[in-house]
């Protein structure tokens, strides 16, 4: 498969799994808002998420991967194979009585976390116990999804993607059915959601194994035993964990700050704007992620340095082509997408200006969290998780003083813009440190490329913003006007930034057609 393939094959799945979150987050602002039951949800699903991208699609991920794909070779064989198989079996008899261990501790635990994590909510006793009792709902969820990580980490490998990137719809279907059926009050919807979190972990892991299992990929049960091969993913595992905790704890540090001292709601406002967001960035730049790290494993493993290079500037440049006009639009235009998507039933007007202002500091990072997903599988195939943790660290402390500066006089939308400027910081570390130590660089052709999308998507926002104003009208209406009016945004804006990208021969006709023709 080709790189662009590849990608396409992860993104669309991913781009599935998207539209049915968009359904969900419509559903959860009607039927939840912006509020006590909303908040108390949000930092119960934070926790186990926190723990999952710590691990499971952080330090296990990034750890496991390479080795597997290394055990597989440059060119699969039967007998590289079954050594890969026994090696992740190995791995397994590790992996599940840990996670089981773990998660008696946290849920024996949970009053104590959640009080370092919120404050107690200033001696809020009701909405404490609430975020405390879904935490208990929640958590399960982290076990169950790092055994979906360990199964699709053996699948991508193979370059079977399709059931991994699957598998996030349906913790999204499950979650809609619970507001739909469980959604007459805030807290009940609440309660349904945490719940339904953990029972579409066991169904996204059934899932899973079946996938693996027609793959030809059936982990044989057996007793944790020291080998020298789970030695050495545990040493790669060790400072990735650092990375990715550091990474989680930037995140965390937003809740926490806008859980102790901002008012209530400021925590679903930037829950809501960071969902959308996310979209491209789970579209784009998680596929971009999960298709590298295995490619370049490989390549490396057969000694093509220039081929993982290759790789690493197509993958930046296909993922740019995308995200830099999402990102000018989601900052061009925040008011509207959100007045459109969520602002119906219990989110007001109000939400969707404070949510749009979040929305406009996160877009200006964007572009920076998908560059970096394309630049960090370059350190992590060779096994070198350390140098990571040393940007991470260092984004970490310059994200800290951003938001302690930037909160005083912008409150929620302070916190979002500190996290793009530290995103930007990490992503210079990130290229400085390839190019010094693995003579990475961009093409020529990749920065000429890239400087035509800027142009285009420079273009594409000048022509929305005045579309805009003679919409307002129509905005204001709501209803399928509104619904109407951002379609023609979206439909005038990506005419207008492909057209832009034609004239400047940036994207030929002709190859246009072979694409359109695969």
């Amino acid at each position: 498969m080709s790189l662009a393939k590849r990608i396409s094959t992860v993104g669309g799945f991913t781009l599935l799994s998207r539209i049915f979150g968009f359904v969900r987050d419509v559903l959860m602002a009607r039927y939840l808002g912006a509020g006590m039951a909303s908040d108390a949800f949000f930092i119960a699903f934070k926790l186990p998420n926190f723990f999952r991208r710590l691990f499971a699609e952080g330090a296990f991920s990034v750890g496991f991967v390479p080795l597997f794909a290394r055990a597989l070779g440059k060119d699969i064989t039967p007998e590289s194979q079954q050594a890969a198989l026994d090696f992740a079996s190995r791995v397994f008899a590790w992996l599940l009585p840990i996670l089981l261990v773990f998660l008696v501790i946290m849920e024996a635990a949970m009053v104590p976390v959640m009080l370092g994590l919120t404050g107690g909510f200033e001696g809020d006793a009701t909405k404490f116990d609430l975020v405390v009792e879904l935490g208990r709902y929640t958590f399960p969820y982290l076990a169950l999804i790092s055994l979906v990580t360990f199964y699709a980490g053996m699948l991508n490998a193979m370059e079977r993607y399709s059931a991994a990137a699957f598998a996030p719809v349906i913790l999204n279907i499950f979650m809609i059915g619970a507001l739909i059926t469980f959604g007459e009050s805030e807290i009940g919807a609440a309660r349904a959601l945490a719940a339904a979190v953990s029972l579409s972990g066991i169904a996204q892991f059934l899932w899973l194994v079946r996938a693996a299992h027609r793959a030809g990929l059936k982990v044989r049960p057996a007793l944790p035993k020291p080998s020298e091969d789970v030695r050495e993913l545990m040493r790669v595992i060790a400072p990735a964990a650092i990375g990715a905790g550091i990474i989680q704890i930037n995140l965390l540090i937003d809740v926490l700050l806008a859980a102790r001292f901002l008012p209530e709601g400021s925590v679903s406002w930037l829950f809501y704007a960071d969902r959308l967001n996310q979209l491209p960035l789970g579209v784009i730049g998680v596929a971009v992620g999960t298709v590298l790290l295995p490619s370049i494993s490989r390549l490396l493993a057969g000694g093509d340095k220039a081929g993982a290079m290759r790789q690493q500037n197509k993958a930046i440049e296909f993922s740019l082509l995308l995200t830099l006009p999402a990102a000018v639009a989601l900052a061009t235009i925040p008011g509207p997408i959100i007045a459109t998507l969520f602002e119906r039933g219990a989110f007001t007007a109000h939400e969707t200006a404070q949510t749009a202002a979040a929305l406009m500091a996160y877009a200006l990072g964007l572009p920076a969290y998908v560059i970096a997903k394309a630049l960090t599988p370059g350190y992590f195939a060779r096994k070198d998780t350390k140098t990571p943790v040393k940007f991470a660290t260092a984004s970490l402390v310059v994200n800290l003083v951003l938001n302690l500066i930037l909160i005083q006089t912008l409150a929620h939308v302070g916190l979002a813009l500190a996290t793009a400027i530290a995103a930007w910081f990490n992503v210079l570390l990130l290229y400085i440190g390839l190019k010094r130590s693995h003579g990475f660089h961009f093409y020529r052709e990749t920065l000429v490329r890239l400087a035509k999308m800027l142009v285009a998507s420079a273009l594409m926002a000048g022509g929305i913003y005045l579309l805009v104003g003679r919409l307002s009208t129509a905005f204001a209406n709501g209803g399928m006007e509104r619904i109407g009016a951002l379609t023609l945004l979206v439909a005038a804006g990506a005419a207008l930034y492909f057209a832009a990208l034609i004239l400047q021969r940036t994207l030929p006709m002709g190859e246009i057609r072979r694409f359109v023709k695969r």
